[in-house]
Protein backbone atom coordinates (compact mmCIF):
# COMPACT_ATOMS: atom_id res chain seq x y z
CA UNK A 1 0.00 0.00 0.00
CA UNK A 2 1.93 3.34 -1.17
CA UNK A 3 -1.27 5.76 0.16
CA UNK A 4 -0.49 7.93 3.24
CA UNK A 5 -2.72 7.50 5.88
CA UNK A 6 -3.51 7.55 9.43
CA UNK A 7 -5.60 5.27 12.25
CA UNK A 8 -7.05 6.61 15.00
CA UNK A 9 -9.49 5.00 18.03
CA UNK A 10 -10.88 1.46 17.85
CA UNK A 11 -14.55 0.02 16.96
CA UNK A 12 -16.55 0.32 13.79
CA UNK A 13 -14.20 1.33 10.76
CA UNK A 14 -14.77 4.78 9.17
CA UNK A 15 -13.15 5.38 6.21
CA UNK A 16 -12.50 9.49 5.44
CA UNK A 17 -12.32 10.58 1.85
CA UNK A 18 -10.60 14.35 1.44
CA UNK A 19 -12.01 16.59 -1.25
CA UNK A 20 -10.06 17.82 -4.45
CA UNK A 21 -7.65 20.58 -3.48
CA UNK A 22 -6.97 19.69 0.23
CA UNK A 23 -5.38 16.60 1.87
CA UNK A 24 -5.79 14.41 5.38
CA UNK A 25 -5.79 17.62 6.88
CA UNK A 26 -9.04 18.06 5.91
CA UNK A 27 -10.51 15.53 8.98
CA UNK A 28 -8.18 17.55 11.66
CA UNK A 29 -11.24 18.76 13.87
CA UNK A 30 -13.60 15.86 12.99
CA UNK A 31 -11.44 12.75 12.93
CA UNK A 32 -10.50 13.44 16.34
CA UNK A 33 -14.09 13.61 17.64
CA UNK A 34 -15.21 10.65 15.45
CA UNK A 35 -12.34 8.42 17.05
CA UNK A 36 -13.82 8.81 20.33
CA UNK A 37 -16.37 5.84 19.23
CA UNK A 38 -14.91 4.49 16.04
CA UNK A 39 -11.84 3.55 14.41
CA UNK A 40 -11.18 5.96 11.96
CA UNK A 41 -8.95 5.77 8.88
CA UNK A 42 -8.08 9.09 7.13
CA UNK A 43 -5.57 8.57 4.06
CA UNK A 44 -4.15 11.04 1.06
CA UNK A 45 -6.00 10.23 -1.74
CA UNK A 46 -3.22 9.72 -4.87
CA UNK A 47 -1.41 12.94 -5.82
CA UNK A 48 -2.34 14.61 -2.42
CA UNK A 49 -0.72 15.21 0.74
CA UNK A 50 1.79 12.94 1.73
CA UNK A 51 1.03 9.99 -0.79
CA UNK A 52 2.67 9.49 -4.55
CA UNK A 53 2.05 11.39 -7.51
CA UNK A 54 -0.19 9.52 -10.24
CA UNK A 55 1.43 7.61 -12.52
CA UNK A 56 -0.61 8.93 -16.32
CA UNK A 57 -4.38 8.07 -14.73
CA UNK A 58 -5.61 7.55 -10.72
CA UNK A 59 -8.23 5.15 -10.55
CA UNK A 60 -9.79 6.94 -6.94
CA UNK A 61 -12.76 4.38 -6.24
CA UNK A 62 -10.17 1.73 -6.91
CA UNK A 63 -7.61 3.42 -4.39
CA UNK A 64 -10.17 2.77 -2.00
CA UNK A 65 -10.88 -0.62 -2.19
CA UNK A 66 -7.11 -1.24 -2.29
CA UNK A 67 -6.86 0.65 1.17
CA UNK A 68 -9.73 -1.61 3.01
CA UNK A 69 -7.87 -4.86 1.07
CA UNK A 70 -4.54 -4.04 2.77
CA UNK A 71 -6.25 -3.03 6.48
CA UNK A 72 -8.78 -6.16 6.01
CA UNK A 73 -11.50 -4.55 6.34
CA UNK A 74 -14.46 -6.09 5.10
CA UNK A 75 -16.73 -3.16 5.51
CA UNK A 76 -17.07 0.21 6.69
CA UNK A 77 -18.85 3.53 7.17
CA UNK A 78 -17.60 5.49 4.27
CA UNK A 79 -17.67 9.26 4.36
CA UNK A 80 -16.56 11.34 1.77
CA UNK A 81 -16.56 15.37 1.23
CA UNK A 82 -16.79 17.13 -2.35
CA UNK A 83 -14.92 15.12 -5.00
CA UNK A 84 -14.47 12.87 -1.90
CA UNK A 85 -18.02 12.02 -1.92
CA UNK A 86 -17.70 11.73 -5.75
CA UNK A 87 -15.14 8.85 -5.20
CA UNK A 88 -17.25 7.17 -2.08
CA UNK A 89 -20.59 7.16 -4.00
CA UNK A 90 -18.90 5.46 -6.85
CA UNK A 91 -16.99 2.75 -4.16
CA UNK A 92 -20.33 2.21 -3.00
CA UNK A 93 -22.55 1.30 -6.60
CA UNK A 94 -19.21 -0.95 -7.70
CA UNK A 95 -19.08 -2.17 -3.71
CA UNK A 96 -22.11 -2.03 -2.13
CA UNK A 97 -21.01 -5.30 0.15
CA UNK A 98 -18.00 -2.80 1.65
CA UNK A 99 -20.61 -0.22 2.94
CA UNK A 100 -21.89 0.04 6.18
CA UNK A 101 -23.35 2.94 5.80
CA UNK A 102 -22.28 6.06 3.34
CA UNK A 103 -22.11 9.96 4.62
CA UNK A 104 -21.84 12.41 1.66
CA UNK A 105 -20.45 16.23 2.37
CA UNK A 106 -21.37 18.06 -0.60
CA UNK A 107 -20.39 15.61 -3.07
CA UNK A 108 -19.06 15.82 -6.47
CA UNK A 109 -21.05 13.64 -8.99
CA UNK A 110 -19.56 11.52 -11.92
CA UNK A 111 -21.72 12.13 -14.65
CA UNK A 112 -23.13 15.52 -13.71
CA UNK A 113 -23.39 18.33 -16.18
CA UNK A 114 -21.54 21.18 -14.60
CA UNK A 115 -22.07 24.84 -15.42
CA UNK A 116 -20.21 26.62 -17.84
CA UNK A 117 -19.11 28.88 -15.09
CA UNK A 118 -17.55 26.48 -12.92
CA UNK A 119 -15.48 24.90 -15.90
CA UNK A 120 -14.57 28.27 -17.02
CA UNK A 121 -13.42 28.53 -13.13
CA UNK A 122 -11.38 25.56 -13.19
CA UNK A 123 -9.95 26.75 -16.69
CA UNK A 124 -8.98 29.95 -15.36
CA UNK A 125 -6.91 28.36 -12.91
CA UNK A 126 -5.69 25.46 -14.92
CA UNK A 127 -4.13 28.45 -17.44
CA UNK A 128 -2.29 30.31 -14.68
CA UNK A 129 0.15 27.32 -14.34
CA UNK A 130 2.70 27.37 -13.53
CA UNK A 131 2.12 30.51 -11.17
CA UNK A 132 1.12 29.07 -8.02
CA UNK A 133 0.32 32.76 -6.75
CA UNK A 134 -2.39 33.14 -9.50
CA UNK A 135 -3.39 29.78 -9.45
CA UNK A 136 -4.55 30.20 -5.32
CA UNK A 137 -5.53 33.58 -5.99
CA UNK A 138 -8.10 32.52 -8.31
CA UNK A 139 -8.89 29.28 -7.07
CA UNK A 140 -9.86 31.41 -3.79
CA UNK A 141 -11.93 33.81 -5.89
CA UNK A 142 -14.96 31.54 -5.43
CA UNK A 143 -18.28 31.40 -2.85
CA UNK A 144 -16.68 28.01 -1.97
CA UNK A 145 -14.83 29.86 0.73
CA UNK A 146 -16.88 32.79 2.07
CA UNK A 147 -17.60 31.25 5.54
CA UNK A 148 -14.66 29.23 6.27
CA UNK A 149 -12.77 32.48 5.24
CA UNK A 150 -14.33 34.18 7.87
CA UNK A 151 -13.54 31.24 10.51
CA UNK A 152 -9.97 30.56 12.16
CA UNK A 153 -9.56 27.68 9.58
CA UNK A 154 -8.52 30.18 7.11
CA UNK A 155 -4.81 29.91 6.92
CA UNK A 156 -5.33 25.67 7.29
CA UNK A 157 -7.50 26.28 3.60
CA UNK A 158 -5.32 28.03 2.11
CA UNK A 159 -2.01 25.81 2.93
CA UNK A 160 -3.94 22.73 2.07
CA UNK A 161 -4.84 24.15 -1.11
CA UNK A 162 -1.49 25.80 -2.13
CA UNK A 163 0.10 22.36 -1.28
CA UNK A 164 -2.44 20.75 -3.98
CA UNK A 165 -1.61 23.10 -6.45
CA UNK A 166 2.12 22.84 -6.19
CA UNK A 167 1.27 18.84 -6.54
CA UNK A 168 -1.00 19.00 -9.29
CA UNK A 169 2.34 20.50 -11.43
CA UNK A 170 3.96 17.64 -11.08
CA UNK A 171 1.53 15.39 -12.65
CA UNK A 172 2.25 13.77 -15.64
CA UNK A 173 0.86 15.91 -18.76
CA UNK A 174 -1.24 13.64 -19.74
CA UNK A 175 -3.34 12.46 -16.32
CA UNK A 176 -6.83 11.60 -16.35
CA UNK A 177 -8.53 10.17 -13.24
CA UNK A 178 -10.96 6.95 -14.42
CA UNK A 179 -13.93 6.15 -13.02
CA UNK A 180 -16.49 3.39 -13.11
CA UNK A 181 -18.80 3.26 -16.16
CA UNK A 182 -21.68 3.83 -16.63
CA UNK A 183 -21.65 7.40 -14.88
CA UNK A 184 -23.29 7.31 -11.36
CA UNK A 185 -25.13 10.46 -12.18
CA UNK A 186 -27.06 7.44 -14.31
CA UNK A 187 -27.18 4.70 -11.25
CA UNK A 188 -28.35 6.96 -8.57
CA UNK A 189 -31.51 5.03 -7.84
CA UNK A 190 -29.17 1.85 -7.26
CA UNK A 191 -27.49 3.43 -4.41
CA UNK A 192 -28.25 0.82 -1.33
CA UNK A 193 -26.56 1.94 1.60
CA UNK A 194 -28.32 4.00 4.19
CA UNK A 195 -27.26 7.34 3.65
CA UNK A 196 -26.58 10.91 5.22
CA UNK A 197 -26.45 14.03 2.66
CA UNK A 198 -25.22 17.02 3.97
CA UNK A 199 -24.50 20.19 2.61
CA UNK A 200 -24.29 23.90 3.19
CA UNK A 201 -27.10 26.00 1.85
CA UNK A 202 -24.12 28.58 1.11
CA UNK A 203 -22.57 25.92 -1.30
CA UNK A 204 -22.20 26.66 -4.96
CA UNK A 205 -25.16 26.75 -7.13
CA UNK A 206 -23.97 23.55 -8.79
CA UNK A 207 -23.39 21.59 -6.49
CA UNK A 208 -27.36 22.62 -4.55
CA UNK A 209 -28.16 21.20 -8.05
CA UNK A 210 -25.96 18.04 -7.48
CA UNK A 211 -27.75 17.55 -4.07
CA UNK A 212 -31.23 17.81 -5.85
CA UNK A 213 -29.79 14.41 -8.43
CA UNK A 214 -29.28 12.50 -4.80
CA UNK A 215 -33.44 12.81 -4.29
CA UNK A 216 -32.90 9.73 -6.40
CA UNK A 217 -31.51 7.48 -3.94
CA UNK A 218 -33.75 5.38 -2.33
CA UNK A 219 -32.31 5.47 1.46
CA UNK A 220 -31.59 9.04 2.09
CA UNK A 221 -31.39 11.40 4.61
CA UNK A 222 -31.06 14.93 3.99
CA UNK A 223 -29.81 17.82 6.15
CA UNK A 224 -28.29 21.59 5.57
CA UNK A 225 -26.82 23.36 7.08
CA UNK A 226 -27.70 27.13 6.60
CA UNK A 227 -24.82 28.82 7.94
CA UNK A 228 -22.35 27.00 6.31
CA UNK A 229 -20.45 26.75 2.66
CA UNK A 230 -18.37 23.77 0.94
CA UNK A 231 -16.08 23.14 3.83
CA UNK A 232 -18.02 21.71 6.35
CA UNK A 233 -15.34 19.87 7.70
CA UNK A 234 -13.25 22.53 8.58
CA UNK A 235 -16.19 25.21 10.24
CA UNK A 236 -18.82 22.86 11.03
CA UNK A 237 -17.04 19.51 12.53
CA UNK A 238 -18.79 19.69 15.93
CA UNK A 239 -21.98 19.57 13.59
CA UNK A 240 -20.85 16.88 11.82
CA UNK A 241 -20.27 14.93 14.66
CA UNK A 242 -23.27 15.34 16.70
CA UNK A 243 -25.04 14.41 12.90
CA UNK A 244 -22.87 11.30 11.83
CA UNK A 245 -22.60 9.61 15.46
CA UNK A 246 -26.92 10.22 15.37
CA UNK A 247 -27.29 8.62 11.83
CA UNK A 248 -24.47 5.41 12.97
CA UNK A 249 -26.20 4.33 15.97
CA UNK A 250 -29.53 4.18 14.28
Amino acid sequence: MDLYFEITGNGHPVVLIHSGGADSRLWTFLAPLLSKHYKVIAFDGRGAGKSPSPLKHANYVEDVRTLMDYLELKQATIIGHSMGGQIATDFALNSPERVSKLILIAPALTGFPYSKEFEQYHIKISEAAPNIDKMLELALDSPTYQVVFESPHKDLTVQMLRHHLGRMLMWPADFCMKWPQPPAMERLEELNPETLFIIGQKDLADNIRVANCFRKVPNIRFIEKEDADHMLPLTHSEDLYQEITAFMEV
